[in-house]
């Protein structure tokens, strides 16, 4: 078993990072998010991370059900988060998704889990905090 850690692809420019997030949104065939997320960009499909674009290669999100076939394949890894696996996330090297054909598999797994989960309601932004000053002075009483 490998992890996203131990594997050695790494995309070596923002040029290929930018060339692979064009092919993903080309092959994608429904409404997505795009958002920066994770050192690169993250595709969303109702409110659920699809995978992510990073120098890293792409990372899917497979489910905990699919990952160990999809483990079997070349040039792909769990993903870590705060160093433990990621379960269901799993990182391919960009040699692993070299081919259209090797990306659409990927992205078809990925589509196939993730189309499953509910949708997720969009979190209202937060308002921008207040100046300092501003709270200082709104503060004080009129005299």
């Amino acid at each position: 078993m490998h992890y996203a850690s131990e594997i050695g692809g790494i995309m070596h420019s923002t040029c290929s990072v930018e060339i692979l997030t064009e092919r993903v949104r080309e092959a994608l065939e429904r409404p997505f998010t795009l958002k920066r997320m994770f050192s690169g960009f993250t595709f969303m499909l109702e409110g659920n991370m699809l995978c992510a674009v990073s120098a890293k290669g792409l990372m899917v999100r497979v489910g905990a059900a699919a990952e160990e076939e999809a483990l079997r394949r070349p040039f792909v890894a769990r993903c870590l988060g705060a160093g433990r696996p990621m379960p269901g996330f799993l990182l391919v090297e960009p040699e692993g998704v070299r081919s259209d054909t090797d990306l659409r598999v990927w992205l078809d797994l990925a589509v196939a889990y993730v189309s499953s989960l509910p949708p997720k309601k969009s979190k209202p932004r937060r308002a921008a905090p207040l100046d300092s000053g501003l709270r200082r002075r709104s503060s004080r009483r009129a005299s």
